[in-house]
């Protein structure tokens, strides 16, 4: 089972008449050794976990839960979608405080889920959530949703990098944003070349993303870059549920990626020496927090 590529899948699933979440468990079941059974109750336990930081971050209202620079955002914006009428709407409104929730929960040694990495673990929890509230989807159909997102994420990981010191934010926030994004076109009933041209067209929005955590931690600008790809994790969905495609296809867009990725100075890959986090208030910031 050749899987190194979108272009592989996406001829696997038709020449075989598989679905796409069939596909990535059969893909781990043969991977991991483990059954179809156990894979499926694991995924159960993820999504419990999304569920509960996503509850914990934006029902803080004593702030317990927040790091060394954030903290509470997620309630702002909770309180603003329920009170006000938003600018967005509020669907991208709740998806963007559910992203901030998980992402404070991190920041404060919470427990999350690594989709596909700590840095970017708001975005996966925040889409699958919106969309199971708005839709009533079931536990079944998230799940075929993980099993996509697994395997946009998964080829990723094999041909490029989600590792922000090597490829900058694009891989990671960008990555979860596009494995966010196939999951909600799959479980919304898209086809298999419309989860990879939403995918494709979310890392085209983050291409050339830079990693520069303030004060070295994954918080800011971090949690609201979180929030921004679950944004445009639901905007691509909507367009390739549209019929819109991609242009350039998503294995290209990969490479693309991988190779800006390498382009980027260290100072911009996670390192904390360029971008935001060598401002005047971000130094201050790293100063004062070092300082005590």
């Amino acid at each position: 089972m050749k899987l190194s590529s979108a272009l592989d899948v996406i001829t696997y699933c038709h020449n075989n008449g598989v679905s796409l979440d069939a596909l990535s468990l059969a893909y781990e079941t043969k991977k991991t050794e483990k059954t179809p059974e156990y894979i499926e109750s694991y995924l159960k336990s993820v999504l419990k976990v999304m569920e509960n930081a996503i509850d914990s971050g934006i029902n803080d209202v004593d702030n317990h839960i927040h790091g060394k620079i954030i903290g509470n955002d997620s309630i702002q914006m909770k309180r603003r979608y329920e009170t006000e009428k938003t600018v967005c709407g509020e669907t991208i409104a709740k998806a963007v405080a559910y992203a901030l929730s998980t992402m404070e929960v991190n920041a404060s040694m919470g427990k999350v889920v690594a989709s596909p990495t700590a840095g970017s673990c708001g975005v996966l929890p925040a889409v699958l959530m919106t969309t199971k509230e708005r839709f009533e989807l079931t536990e079944a159909q998230l799940i075929k949703g993980l099993l996509a997102a697994n395997m946009v994420g998964s080829i990723v990981a094999r041909n490029a990098t989600i590792s922000g010191a090597e490829g900058g934010c694009q891989a990671e926030v960008g990555t979860a944003s596009a494995m966010a994004s196939g999951a909600v076109v799959h479980m919304m009933g898209g086809s298999v070349e419309q989860v990879f041209n939403a995918s494709a067209m979310c890392f085209k929005n983050l291409l050339g993303l830079v990693c520069d955590p303030i004060a070295g931690l994954v918080e800011s600008p971090c949690a609201k870059r979180n929030g921004m790809g679950a944004a445009n994790a639901l905007l691509c969905a909507e367009m390739s549920l549209a019929g819109i495609k991609s242009i350039i296809p998503f294995d290209e867009v990969v490479e693309a990626m991988y190779r800006v990725g390498k382009a980027m100075p260290p100072s911009l890959r996670e390192t904390a020496l360029g971008g935001l986090a060598t401002t005047k208030t971000g130094v201050q910031i790293a100063t004062d927090l070092f300082s005590k």
